[in-house]
């Protein structure tokens, strides 16, 4: 007798094995999908962290950069003023030099 489906069973367990194997196929897809996705969220949650410690590092090197620059500031203006003071009594020196070369004994002065 015919159940009036048009399938007989054997026809129905083919058709059955067939839609099995492309259910395991797209879940193996899915599953492709879905680790690549979980990859791409790691990359990308691995690079927000990495901006984060970069724009920290950067600020703390421009606090230290800063800092060092203001000290080399300081130190070239201290060594500014050395070579001025060097500069004044080596001009100072020179002329008591030229003072006492100058051909002619010193005055006396009498003495009472």
């Amino acid at each position: 007798m015919s159940t009036g489906c048009g399938q007989s069973a054997e026809d129905s367990e083919a058709r059955l094995a067939v839609l099995e194997a492309e259910g395991k196929q797209m879940d193996q897809a899915l599953d492709t999908v879905e680790d690549r996705l979980l990859g791409s969220q790691g990359r990308l949650a691995m690079w927000n962290e990495l901006g984060r410690r970069h724009q920290a590092v950067s600020a703390i090197q421009c606090k230290v950069a800063d800092a060092h620059i203001a000290a080399i500031l300081k130190h070239e203006d201290k060594q500014n003023q050395k070579a001025r003071m060097v500069k004044q009594r080596n001009s100072m020196a020179s002329v008591d030099t030229s003072v006492l070369t100058s051909r002619k004994a010193p005055a006396r002065q009498r003495s009472n």
